[in-house]
């Protein structure tokens, strides 16, 4: 249920006020004259897909970035954040998503850390103060228990006491309840009702419409580094939760179908028995355990899986192309079961994987072109005999991927390292799209590329499924999603969600499951 503010009178200016701010990075607008205003009293939540700019403009308020054009003022007056120390000194506290304290040190011993270097530190002193704001914010933490022994959520209690207790007016929450279990949400959400009684302002960074509805006075929506649109207290509260909910979502994701936005004609959904079929998939992992994954791929059909970064995409990938182990579940290809087989059985098999991660883990940066073209093939003839290598087979091959997917490169000798990143996901994509392929899995196939290379990836995912293989693309790139599949799975805590057909309602369908709004 959406909160209401605190009734006290608003003064003349916010405590933080982001003016026009814009900021660059090479080939991206990151945020696009951004306004933003934090005002005492209220939980200002920021909402955005992946890319949308949430994290830049944190990095403007807690000294990370400076901004290119625009100002940032502290009570109406402009000032220069060049620093996390500035940004404290200026009352405004951040906490991350992942934990910054010491996990081997005390509670008390992490709240000391920073103090002058020429002093012994005053430990009880600093156990009074931590009792102090504790007790001022309704919180109880053992000032001695080791931090690596405390949950996540007690974590989070620490380093939101530990921003308090350096004087911080204004407190960023950046994807705080990403990790934490439902009940450890709902106890955020009510310590940050404490704060903002104390007269605290929270900026509230969520992907969850439930609690943005549930914990924020205030909703600022970022869109492709811009501001869409804010909902004020008063406009928050009259809508309700149904009409809040439906505005979010237009805002998010706009109203217009995928496939009409991205300017070409939807495919035709392929039939027949599934060439992937995945049941029950299961995945231990410390971070994002992934389980219950079930989901099936026709022949020449495109299965995008979407869905905030981080929420198990990546395990369920390279549980896929067996690069993880499989805690349960079965997959087969083309009837075969090959949940037993490692990478290379797979492989053969027909089971493709076109990772992120072009130069730490798809190719060996200083190895020629033409051996990673051949690098999960290593020792297979006709390009090794007996062990020994064969130049020309190798050279041949190479040259025909090279000519076939148009590689940019002096010569098949140089190293793929020294390639640029659309040149290297080519070769990537001529690697496991060629040969017996069958199924490929794309993981952010066009994270980092440019307008051109972006096109010519999306084609060749195109031109794969026309060939008859079973696709699936996973994308935290709504609009690429939406542009290339046939249905749409959406992806949340390490299970899939919802799975929708790609049609007029898709979008707003997808930005609903990506939000949490219904499961």
């Amino acid at each position: 249920m959406t909160q209401t503010p605190n009734a006290a009178p608003m003064p003349p200016h916010p405590i933080v006020a982001l003016d026009q701010v814009t900021k660059r990075f090479p080939g991206v607008v990151a945020n696009d004259r951004v306004s933003f205003e934090l005002w005492p009293g209220e939980v200002h939540v920021l909402l955005g897909e992946n890319g949308a700019g949430k994290s830049t403009l944190v990095g403007m308020l807690s000294g990370l970035q400076l901004p290119d054009e625009g100002g940032v003022l502290v009570e109406g007056r402009e000032v220069r954040i060049a620093s996390p120390a500035r940004a404290l000194e200026l009352g405004i506290g951040t906490v991350f998503q992942h934990s910054m304290l010491v996990p081997s040190l005390s509670v008390v011993d992490n709240m000391a850390l920073g103090g002058p270097w020429w002093s012994r530190p005053d430990r009880a002193g600093v156990a009074r103060r931590m009792a102090a704001v504790c007790a001022e914010i309704g919180v109880a933490i053992d000032p001695e228990a080791r931090v690596g022994s405390l949950s996540l959520g007690e974590q989070q209690q620490v380093e939101i006491v530990r921003a308090l207790m350096r004087g911080s007016r204004v407190l960023i929450l950046d994807e705080a309840t990403a990790m934490l279990t439902p009940k450890g949400a709902e106890d955020l959400g009510a310590l940050m009702g404490r704060l903002t009684r104390l007269g605290i302002a929270v900026v509230f960074i969520t992907h969850k419409l439930n609690e943005a509805l549930a914990f924020g006075h205030r909703i600022t929506v970022l869109r492709l580094g811009r501001k869409v649109g804010e909902i004020a207290p008063e406009r928050l509260v009259a809508l309700g939760p149904a009409a809040a909910t439906a505005e979010i979502v237009r805002l998010m994701f706009g109203t217009h179908a995928g496939t009409e936005a991205a300017g070409g004609p939807p495919r035709a959904r392929p039939a027949g028995a599934p060439l992937l079929d995945i049941e029950g998939l299961a995945v231990d992992d410390a971070s994002v355990p992934v389980a219950g994954i079930d989901l099936s791929v026709a022949p020449g059909e495109i299965v995008g899986l979407a869905g905030i970064d981080g929420n198990g995409q990546k395990q369920f990938a390279e549980a896929l192309a067996g690069q993880r182990r499989l805690a349960a579940g079965r997959i087969r290809l083309g009837g075969e079961a090959i949940e037993r087989l490692d990478v290379g059985g797979r492989r053969e098999r027909g089971l493709r994987y076109v990772t992120d991660d072009r130069l730490g883990e798809g190719t060996v940066g200083s190895f020629p072109i033409s051996l990673n073209l051949l690098l999960k093939q290593v020792g297979e003839a006709p390009f090794w005999r007996h062990g020994i290598e064969q130049p020309e087979a190798i050279a041949t091959h190479a040259r025909r991927l090279v000519g076939e997917y148009d590689v940019r490169t002096p010569g098949i000798e140089t190293a793929i390292g020294k390639l640029s990143g659309g040149n290297i996901q080519k070769a990537l994509l001529a690697r496991e799209l060629s040969g017996q392929a069958r199924a490929v899995i794309f993981a952010k196939p066009t994270y980092g590329l440019d307008v051109q290379n972006i096109r010519a990836t999306r084609q060749r995912i195109r031109e794969a499924a026309d060939r008859g293989l079973a696709v699936i693309l996973i994308s935290t790139d709504l609009e690429e999603v939406l542009e290339l599949s046939d249905r749409v799975a959406v992806m949340s805590r390490g299970r899939i969600v919802g799975v929708v057909d790609n049609n007029a309602e898709a979008r707003s369908r997808v930005g609903e499951l990506m939000s949490g709004v219904t499961a």
